[in-house]
């Protein structure tokens, strides 16, 4: 009894699992935005361009830092100049420790920055059994340079395009994902509807050419019909196997697409309900230019461009630092004394350098960023003619192919409603062979033109909510 139980459970196991897995193409869409390779892909680099903004954010915020030399021992000879202008090998050991603890605040605007630093010195002479301490208690300083190019004030203007720019190309990698997606899921569905139309028309030649074989015995046929019904029999038998490999292949490309292990066989279901938009091409283009990161990446190129030759300009000619710092200072036998009656600590520092003589380079380098930023300009004005055209080319193409599918989807119904009658006269010997296999063929190919149609379709539809980043069926935009 338990034996039959346990098969009685296995063989229904096997009747599931040969149950094919029914799909549509929103199922197989949001399989890859979340099972693809891409679709990980894209979230992997969504979150690196967000780090790397956090980045650059903290980069202007006040950085606080210890640094120092913990310990810093020397045990060795030195040599040391005599009164008389000899030299001796003195021996040392000593331990010249420091620790600085300092607050920095980056200033966008001047591209310099200010700090507050805080400052411990410890000397141990290890030969004479003596220790010093040195110390700034306290201290603020500035480093500005003067005359040079502000890295600071650019990247505040670029960095949060690149990173508005990196969230768009997310959402469009996203769409991208779709578009492929539509693609491998109506490859299969062609295949799968080539092998269903192969096996059809196999069933169908094979019970013509049974029905023909009584014909031909009452004399109401001619054997050149005959072979002919032979003839497409084993076309058909052809046929059905080579569509059957290429439903299988395509089949393999899609698992492999969206990520999909389940080893049951796909079943995809016709998207005969298209989604009729009325697109005003102006509107696609305003919301494309308002959404795409290729917009955005219009106006960051433009930028970089002026960087460039902001960078040029100031490189080529004078140069100036100035460091400057006011504290308090001591120095003592203890610790405390550091802190005792500390004296006044300033530091003023300024560094140039002046080019005198280049031979033509600073104007060289300077035309030649000049020369770049109008490439850059010219480059730009072309994509945005080519990107106003491609969204034009397939807000048209888009209209154009609703009414196609409707087209097809009817001659589809015609042609299977005249093959039926064409089979039901040549039943009744009303109808030759060669009459009967141009309509099989015409069914076919209404079938296909009709299943092709909608690709066309599905594949604009996706297309132009890639293109602007817009959902026009609910009219808003796309968000990740």
């Amino acid at each position: 009894m338990k034996n039959v139980f346990l098969f009685i459970l296995l063989l229904n196991a096997s009747i599931a699992y040969a149950q094919p897995q029914q799909f549509t193409l929103e199922d197989v869409v949001q399989m890859a935005k979340t099972q693809s390779i891409a679709g990980k892909q894209a979230a992997t680099q969504k979150q690196t361009s967000y780090w790397q903004y956090r980045t650059f954010l903290a980069g202007f915020k006040p950085q606080l830092s210890l640094n120092g030399s913990l310990p810093n021992f020397q045990r060795s000879f030195t040599q040391v100049t005599q009164p008389d202008g000899t030299i001796s090998f003195q021996p040392i050991s000593n331990n010249n420790s420091i620790l600085n603890l300092a607050l920095t605040q980056n200033i966008a605007l001047t591209g310099g920055s200010v700090f507050v630093q805080k400052q411990i010195q410890r000397f141990d002479d290890f030969q004479r059994d003596n220790r010093l301490y040195n110390g700034i208690p306290f201290a603020v300083g500035i480093t500005q340079p003067l005359f040079q190019f502000n890295a600071m004030k650019w990247d505040r203007k670029i960095e949060p395009l690149k990173y508005e720019e990196s969230t768009q190309f997310f959402i469009e990698s996203m769409e991208k994902v779709t578009v492929l997606a539509t693609g491998y899921y109506f490859d299969l569905l062609v295949a799968q509807v080539n092998l269903q139309i192969a096996e059809k028309n196999l069933s169908n030649s094979d019970t013509l050419y049974k029905i023909a074989q009584h014909k031909l015995e009452l004399g109401k046929i001619s054997q050149n019909d005959i072979l002919q019904l032979q003839m497409s029999v084993l076309t058909a038998k052809k046929e059905y196997a080579s569509a059957r490999q290429n439903a299988e292949t395509a089949s393999l490309s899609l698992r492999s697409y969206i990520g999909y292990r389940d080893d049951r066989k796909l079943e995809l279901v016709v998207p005969v309900q298209i989604r009729e938009l009325s697109i005003n091409v102006e509107s696609a283009i305003k919301e494309a230019f308002s959404n795409r990161s290729d917009a955005i990446a219009f106006r960051r190129r433009a930028l970089e461009a002026q960087r460039d030759v902001d960078k040029a300009r100031k490189d080529n000619g004078l140069n100036a630092t100035v460091q400057a710092a006011f504290g308090l200072s001591n120095r003592g036998a203890n610790l405390g004394d550091i802190y005792i009656r500390p004296q006044d600590r300033e530091y003023l520092e300024i560094q140039f350098v002046l080019p005198i003589m280049t031979w033509g380079r600073a104007q060289a380098r300077t035309e030649t960023a000049k020369a770049n930023q109008q490439l850059t300009r010219q480059s730009v004005e072309q994509d945005k003619l080519t990107f106003e055209q491609a969204i034009y080319t397939q807000v048209t193409l888009l209209q154009m192919l609703q009414q196609q599918v409707k087209l097809t989807a009817e001659a589809d119904g015609i042609g299977q409603q005249r093959y039926q009658i064409a089979q039901n006269r040549f039943i009744l010997s009303d109808l030759s062979v060669t009459d009967l296999g141009i309509a099989m063929q015409e069914k076919d190919r209404a079938r296909r033109d009709a299943i092709l149609a909608l690709r066309d379709y599905w594949t604009a539809f996706y297309t132009i909510r890639l293109l602007t980043l817009y959902d026009f069926e609910r009219n808003e935009k796309i968000h990740p």
